[in-house]
């Protein structure tokens, strides 16, 4: 009984259980695809079978097998070499593990899954029960060999085959679910039957290698897979933390190529990979937009306040008329005295005929002029969207908390966030490059645009309330900045251009070009 206080006896049957129950789940697997032949209620009774008959002709190759590496009498010799019947068994076992696990390792490796197809015709137990038990005496066979590689005491052999099967019955189900959930176990195990089978050829060839080197080997290897597996389970805890509509927007982006510049400093020269150059930048842009879209605010794609054209109702017809005449809107805010005092929404040839025909504007219902619709500048993208559809052609007018006018929303505002500007006649790009690395942007442009062209991510934050580059520049500054200071931020520079009004109109970008170092002679 001295045997039961030896560790090493406990560590071999710890780590014996563990393989048996590892390399019988294709054993499992394969009975649950032959089960699902049957009828629904017989299942589990073939399962049950199944699994008992494993067991009985595992303790029946295991007595064989142990009894057959007792004849150590050599048989002949080759060489320097004599072979006993025990050797050959050994060397064979172990080169049938060294086959059967690299085979099994190039089906992981290689992704080729075990299927089977749903039918619905119903097979019958007694030929199920019978293709259970081949299936059993073929896996089995590794099984078995491995047992007789770890350990030298049968007792042990039998104890952890039998331990492993009641496992199996008891939680057959959840342990599927658990080894086809993590394929990196069933990898590992292939490892140590690798391992194993190395060792059982070194010892069929008389090389005799201690079994606690594989003890410390498996184990080692054990704990850091358990350690890898805690590490995986708390990375999608925390991923699971950010919203599903981000992480798939993330995926969506990454998979494209992303837009987000690579380091300024390091293969500024290299050519593009061609999984960057697998989507346009403008194709990955307007999924970029799309993506983006429902978590924005009207502020961030509406026309500002400061660009809205309108018709000042206390102006001389003459005033109004070449003002109509020279606009390329189709509809305009119709307003007195000033914008806030909007009275209503007109197509802009509606407003041309009534001064032509009758020298003023129609304020009556019954004339040209149409009831605002309004929205809170809080609103989503998404809402506006909506407002918009049932406007039938009407812009939108944003406001805020206090019915001051913030702006306009067309569709075009809505498309422009998905396939940047489409500038006016009257208008002029809000970022125009000027040169390899360089642009000139107006205060008042969207950053998430910005974003887009300079790709970077390091202008828009969901902390901030700001839209515009201005915004953003004085968030940094923290006063009224004079024209020629400057920020760096992502490997861009940030120069106030032109200030107007108390207000930042222009600004001057240019990517940090990094210095690099003189080359020496030799």
């Amino acid at each position: 009984m001295e045997w039961l206080f030896d560790p090493a006896i406990w560590a071999g049957l710890l780590t014996l259980v563990v393989l048996e129950i590892v390399l019988g789940i294709d054993n499992l697997i394969f009975i649950a695809i032959l089960a699902d032949k049957l009828p629904p209620h017989q299942r589990d009774k073939a399962r049950l079978i199944g699994l008992s008959l494993a067991m009985l002709m595992r303790l029946g190759l295991l007595t064989i097998v142990s009894w057959l590496v007792t004849l150590t009498t050599p048989l002949f010799a080759v060489g320097p070499l004599s072979f006993s019947g025990r050797d050959l068994i050994l060397l064979g076992g172990g080169i049938f593990l060294l086959f059967k696990a690299t085979i099994e390792l190039h089906e992981r490796l290689e992704g080729v899954a075990h299927t089977h197809n749903e039918s619905k015709v119903y097979a019958g137990f007694a030929a199920v029960v019978a293709q259970i038990v081949v299936l059993d005496a073929v896996f089995s066979l590794d099984a078995v060999i491995t047992a007789v590689g770890m350990v030298d005491e049968l007792g042990v052999m039998m104890a952890a085959v039998i331990i492993s099967i009641g496992v199996m019955i008891l939680a057959s189900k959840p342990l599927t679910r658990f080894v086809n959930a993590h394929p990196t176990v069933v990898v590992l195990c292939l490892s140590f039957l690798l391992m194993i089978g190395l060792s059982l050829v070194a010892e069929g060839l008389g090389f005799h290698i201690p079994k606690g080197y594989l003890y410390a080997a498996i184990g080692f290897s054990i704990l850091i897979e358990t350690l890898n597996q805690f590490a995986r389970r708390n990375f999608l805890k925390n991923e699971a933390r950010v919203p599903l509509r981000d992480r798939t927007a993330a995926t969506v982006l990454r998979l494209m190529g992303g837009r987000r510049r690579l380091d300024a400093t390091a293969n500024a020269t290299e050519p593009p990979t061609p999984e960057q150059q697998a989507f346009a930048v403008e194709e990955r842009n307007m999924v970029s937009g799309v993506l983006t879209l429902a978590d924005r605010s009207v502020r961030s794609i509406m026309t500002p306040r400061g660009e809205v054209s309108w018709v000042n109702l206390d102006d001389p017809a003459e005033t109004i008329l070449a003002q109509l005449q020279d606009t390329p809107h189709g509809l305009l805010p119709v307003c007195r005295g000033q914008l806030d005092g909007v009275i209503g929404i007109a197509r802009t040839k509606d407003l041309i005929a009534g001064l032509l025909v009758r020298r003023r504007i129609d304020e009556s219902p019954a004339g040209p002029i149409r009831k605002p619709i309004v929205l809170p500048d809080t609103a989503g993208v998404l809402k506006a969207i909506e407002t918009l559809k049932r406007s039938h052609g009407q812009l939108v007018l944003v406001t805020d908390e206090y019915g001051v006018v913030q702006g306009l929303l067309t569709p075009v505002d809505i498309l422009e966030a998905i396939a940047g500007e489409f500038p006016d006649e009257d208008e002029q790009p809000a970022i125009r490059p000027l040169g390899a690395g360089a642009w000139e942007v107006d205060g008042t442009a969207d950053l998430h645009l910005l974003e887009q062209v300079l790709e970077t991510d390091g202008l828009v934050s969901d902390e901030t309330d700001y839209t515009s580059l201005a915004g953003f520049l004085l968030a940094r500054f923290e006063r009224f900045p004079d024209v020629g200071q400057a920020i760096e931020k992502d490997g861009l520079r940030f120069e106030v251009a032109a200030v107007e009004e108390r207000r930042i109109a222009r600004v001057a970008i240019s990517r940090i070009v990094p210095v690099q170092p003189e080359e020496v002679a030799p």
